[in-house]
């Protein structure tokens, strides 16, 4: 029998809205709204590649060398990403992650980050997965379920769909008037820089073609929800939205 390198698949869906929650990292490999993909998918017979569509969990980005400090200690962890020297998107890229709730709209996928070399310290994870009228909406739940402080942090890894097209034939829109800069050798951050007369000013939206952008981007403007929307505007003239 046939088992997908990203383990069981679970297929969740509310009207035309259609998604796969996958085992292997506990993400989502696909979401589409009609025939229209809104996050870029894979294939089932395939490796997530670039920590697609996973949580980022303890930490999203890189640790340089692997190592940090947290309350006065100092840790070293495993190198995940050698060929820069960094320790990336966390330690649970690659673990089972297990349904614990799950209707024919929405799925909850749950792990436990057990002490380990340079983490010795316990998460009870939960990534909830809910399709509804709003589309897809998606909830981290970490509980610290050792005895003292643990360093954590989260983030989501979602590429949107530039739909039929391609990625230089679409405009992307994001009121961010910051740019997070890196170094060109290992994408560490260095500083910050407005966007403001540079090509990396998307607040009224702007063609990608020709554009390298793998920068994080900060000071969001937010709606009365407190929500900060990034939209992609595929050659079709349709959006996909985050």
């Amino acid at each position: 029998m046939f088992t997908p390198p990203s383990g069981q698949q679970y297929e969740i869906a509310f009207g035309d809205q259609h998604a796969t929650v996958i085992e292997v990292g506990g993400g989502i490999r696909d979401y589409r709204v009609a025939e229209r993909d809104v996050l870029h998918p894979y294939s089932i017979d395939a490796m997530c590649d670039g920590a697609h569509g996973v949580p980022l969990i303890p930490w999203p980005n890189r640790l340089a060398d692997g190592r940090y400090t947290f309350d006065g200690e100092n840790y070293q962890v495993a190198l995940t990403e050698p060929e820069k020297h960094n320790a990336i998107h966390g330690f649970l890229r690659w673990r089972p992650w297990q349904p614990v709730n799950r209707g024919s709209d929405r799925i909850t996928m749950a792990a436990v980050l057990h002490p380990m070399q340079g983490y010795p310290f316990t998460l009870d994870l939960q990534v909830e997965y809910r399709l509804g009228p709003e589309g897809l909406t998606v909830t981290t739940t970490a509980v610290n379920a050792g005895e003292g402080a643990a360093p954590y942090g989260c983030g989501q890894h979602p590429y949107l769909s530039p739909g039929p097209g391609d990625l230089d034939s679409c405009t992307l829109t994001l009121d961010a008037p910051t740019r997070i800069t890196t170094d060109s050798d290992r994408q560490l951050p260095t500083g910050r820089e407005p966007v403001q007369d540079t090509p990396f000013d998307f607040r009224k939206g702007r063609p990608l073609k020709n554009l390298e952008c793998d920068f994080a981007f900060t000071d969001l403007e937010r709606d009365q929800q407190g929500r900060a929307t990034v939209r992609l505007l595929g050659s079709d003239g349709a959006s996909a939205e985050l």
